[in-house]
């Protein structure tokens, strides 16, 4: 598995100084946790969903879910499971496919798909857990997920959704956080990331953010995501993943696009532009920046074209990556060093651990040749996603129904 294997050599030449690096599925869970990046959903009820992860692979998606929970109707959860069953036996041998998970209802439902699944449930990842809480009910989750492992021969991975409404509430709030903290703490071997449900956090307000807002524009939410970070995200000891971006296209906005037309002028890409401004793409590319700023690392998303937005936007620019390595070169000496671009100090001290993270994201999702790269990655991987799934000359509405049922 390997980011933007899209790419043929010779872009991949041109666009890198330092390519993303390969990464084997039962390699280092660090590093299969910070490679997840757009992180794809696709509705069990999907009657091809073999082939839905194929295609999501040809487009750069590293982690695939297949999803039995909010996503289907309930009265479709029975068909839905053994279709995700009958997928799981279909899957080809030796493909290179996303890493993948299945999102569920219940603790039972992680035993069942897995028993029911039998030599084919070796193909999974692990899972998604939704609504996770403390105490027993998310002791039983993550018992049943060992169980699951138990049964399919291998590990299998946790990946708990923070959005019970103990989180959105104020007063519980910070009891509610620790006590998950120490419950994924005690089993942090099978914790593979921390997943953040932002519907239905902004549900519990009845809120939902517009194509003109953010998740970060969103106080109450933004309150809950900057405490979750603080909690999981010290120190690095979790990825934690931001939450789904839900608009695909719309009519006339309010608001006039933030998306600076410079860097695809030099880039000749004004044609990326107008099509990102004209999906709203352009403030999922705010609202990434501002995941990543804040300490997320990648993102829930359910249209093709989305994934090499977040996937892009991971990639390390070559000013972050000298500085990174200035820092590294003169850790434990303290001081401030002058950075290699010329426009900003070092900090040897402070800057330490954000050059870590900095290198680590390098070896997986590489190194930008030059400043406007991202730009020219964002084309690449929107072409790939358009010819995968026949989008060219598609409305993004259209190019959804690829997708959901």
């Amino acid at each position: 598995m390997q980011h933007f294997d899209f790419l043929d050599d010779r872009q991949r030449d041109a666009l890198f100084a330092v390519p993303p690096q390969p990464l084997r599925r039962d390699g280092d869970p660090a590093q299969l946790a910070l490679a997840l990046g757009a992180t794809f959903y696709s509705p069990g009820t999907r009657a091809g969903l073999v082939e839905d992860s194929r295609r999501a692979a040809s487009i750069g998606t590293t982690s695939h879910v297949w999803c039995l929970e909010d996503s289907i109707p309930h009265e479709a959860v029975p068909w839905a499971q053994a279709n995700v069953v009958r997928s799981l036996r279909g899957l080809p041998e030796g493909e290179r496919l996303p890493l993948l998970f299945v999102r569920v209802r219940s603790p039972e439902q992680v035993v069942q798909v897995t028993a029911q699944a039998g030599a084919a449930a070796h193909r999974l990842t692990g899972f998604v857990l939704p609504k996770f809480r403390p105490g027993p009910d998310g002791e039983a989750w993550l018992q049943a997920v060992d169980q699951a492992g138990a049964l399919a021969g291998r590990r299998l991975y946790a990946m708990p959704v923070l959005e019970h409404e103990d989180l959105g509430w104020r007063e519980s709030r910070g009891e509610h956080l620790a006590a998950v903290r120490a419950l994924l703490d005690s089993r942090r071997e099978h914790i593979l990331a921390v997943r953040v449900g932002g519907t239905d956090l902004c549900g519990l307000f009845g809120l939902r953010r517009d194509r003109d807002t953010t998740i970060w524009d969103v106080a109450v939410v933004r309150d809950m995501l900057a405490d979750v970070l603080n909690t999981f995200a010290r120190r690095g000891d979790y990825v934690v993943s931001g939450p789904v971006w839900e608009h695909f296209s719309g009519n006339d906005r309010l608001f006039k696009s933030q998306l600076r037309q410079t860097p695809f002028e030099n880039t000749r890409s004004l044609r990326l532009h107008r099509q990102l401004v004209r999906d709203d793409v352009d403030e999922l590319l705010r609202e990434v920046a501002l995941d990543r700023a804040n300490g997320f690392s990648g993102k829930t998303v359910i249209h093709p074209t989305h994934v090499s937005v977040v996937n892009a936007l991971h990639a390390v620019t070559r000013e972050e990556y000298d500085d990174a390595l200035v820092v590294l070169a003169g850790h434990g000496s303290g001081g401030v060093v002058r950075s290699p671009s010329g426009g900003k100090m070092n900090e040897l001290g402070p800057h330490a651990l954000w050059a870590e993270q900095v290198t680590a994201r390098a070896a997986i999702y590489g190194v930008l040749a030059e400043p406007d790269g991202v730009v020219a990655l964002l084309d690449t991987g929107w072409r790939a996603a358009q010819a995968a799934y026949g989008l060219s000359g598609a409305s993004p509405a259209e190019a959804l129904s690829v997708t959901l049922p």
